[in-house]
């Protein structure tokens, strides 16, 4: 990749009714000048930055393609950081083709993926995460999404990261000046209670950062909800009815689900990654019980969990049914638990009185601490008992309601710094460790030499986010600065 060379792309969907064509490189205003005539006659090199020009676009016969618009950035005040212009077309495929021959025939390069961004990033503009960042808001579905995604883009996560290293970057410097003077054993430059307070200290900011990771991610990727229940107990069509496709095949015949389907919706502007699940059932057909295998793999992965109960039959069934969710519940550790009696097709509205079987079941599980003290050991189990009919869509909305609930997601800002990329989450974990070993090293009364490896292993592992790269020649510029040696 030749960072000298003029790049174009086409910077919107074709087919709209405005596209624009991006140029990037020392020579984007030449190129761009030479298949543009300005309206005013003057050429785009004489043009000042961050303007904006009308005129034609023509090809190397001299035939108009279009009327546009010019806008023109110099170096270093654009995106990239170079010279740059972008050419506001009419959004016809051929138009745009049109444009880009022309482009690449006086010297342009067509862009790789990503590589605007990368020339940001390369001259300085955005470190690697918010390089990273452009992605994530590129792809934002929701508002905690974008929040996040802007967050990161406008440096938040960065200047936390840029704090901590600095923090780091002066405990190394102190030992490190320690072991210049190695031949006084005596000196300490770097008191040991200090640095026990301080790596403490940035040990459980990073601790905090890591922990927000699963927030991000599960806001990213969407909120795990497993659907599970006895066969034919109406999950695939919750499931379509939740995603309002019909996703699923939905039939009468028992295990019609023996695979996992998911896809995600958003509600009130959270996703949630809903996952329909084969039926739970004793059966001998093998595909069937490798689809069962997967949904209590599923059931162990979700963050809230659905359980379906059909509230179509009789008194005695349903003691049944309440028994094998009982037993199939307290076996697995997912905390959040909804259980979903379904398939009151014939009833329009919900109460207590006058739905079949849902007082019964209700007095069943009254004594939450009878149910609590059978899940002895794992984590509290929150219980909320929703009647629908997925069929028809009765309560979808107190369904809704309760998953939002659930959920519990905060409030976020652009200022919240929220991890949601598994790369920085692998590089605090690791720059963590390093910590924690820096913070048992001192404990036992190691040597300033073990203490400055895990320091600067740590320093490695947080650059590693932000693309920086902690040199032997930084810290002793470190040093300097703050110390006057041989003074």
């Amino acid at each position: 990749m030749n960072q000298e060379e003029c790049i174009c792309a086409l910077a919107t969907p074709a087919g709209g009714a405005i596209g624009i064509i991006r140029l990037s490189g020392n020579n984007a205003i030449t190129i761009t000048d030479q298949v543009f005539t300005a309206a005013s006659g003057k050429s785009l090199t004489d043009a000042k930055p961050n303007t904006l020009h009308y005129g034609e676009i023509k090809d190397k016969n001299g035939n108009t393609i279009d009327d546009v618009m010019v806008s023109v950035f110099k170096a270093p005040h654009s995106y990239t950081g170079e010279d740059s212009t972008e050419i506001s077309c009419h959004g016809s495929r051929y138009i745009l083709q049109q444009v880009m021959q022309c482009l690449i025939q006086a010297g342009c390069r067509h862009a790789q993926p990503g590589e605007y961004t990368r020339r940001a990033f390369m001259n300085g503009k955005m470190d690697l995460s918010q390089a990273e960042a452009v992605a994530d808001l590129i792809a934002s579905t929701n508002k905690a999404t974008h929040q996040m995604a802007m967050s990161q883009l406008k440096g938040h996560f960065s200047n936390e990261l840029s704090t901590l290293r600095e923090k780091l970057l002066k405990m190394t410097s102190l030992l490190e000046l320690e072991l210049d003077f190695s031949d006084h054993e005596d000196l300490e430059f770097a008191d040991r209670s200090e640095l026990h307070a301080l790596a403490e200290e940035i040990e459980k900011k990073i601790t905090a950062l890591a922990h927000s990771f699963e927030t991000g991610n599960a806001l990213k990727q969407g909120i795990p909800v497993a659907i599970v229940g006895k066969t034919n107990a109406g999950k695939s069509t919750l499931l379509n009815r939740l995603l309002q496709d019909d996703k699923a095949i939905v039939s009468e015949i028992h295990g019609t689900t023996r695979d996992v389907i998911e896809d995600t919706t958003d509600i009130d502007g959270i996703t949630f990654r809903f996952i329909d699940t084969a039926g739970i059932r004793s059966t001998d057909d093998k595909v069937e019980q490798l689809g069962i295998e997967r949904t209590y793999q599923k059931m162990k992965e979700a963050k809230i969990l659905i359980y379906l109960i059909d509230g179509s039959t009789d008194d005695d069934q349903q003691d049944k049914d309440m028994d094998e969710f009982m037993e199939i519940i307290n076996d697995y550790d997912c905390p959040n638990i909804i259980l979903g009696i379904n398939k009151f097709d014939d009833i329009t509205e919900y109460n207590e009185e006058n739905i079949n079987g849902f007082n019964a079941m209700t007095e069943s599980l009254n004594s939450f601490n009878a149910f609590q003290s059978q899940c002895s050991g794992k984590p509290l189990k929150t219980l909320n008992i929703v009647p629908m009919s997925a069929k028809l869509g009765y309560n979808m909305d107190g369904l809704k309601e309760c998953l939002v609930k659930i959920a519990n997601v905060p409030e976020i800002t652009e200022n919240d710094v929220i991890i949601t990329n598994a790369r920085h989450y692998e590089a605090l974990t690791k720059a963590n460790e390093s910590l924690q070993r820096v913070l048992e090293s001192m404990d036992a009364g190691m040597s300033g030499d073990i203490i400055a490896e895990d320091l600067k292993m740590a320093l490695e592992e947080l650059g590693e986010i932000t693309g920086g790269q902690i040199s032997s020649q930084e810290t002793l510029n470190n040093i300097f600065k703050h110390f006057c040696i041989g003074k």
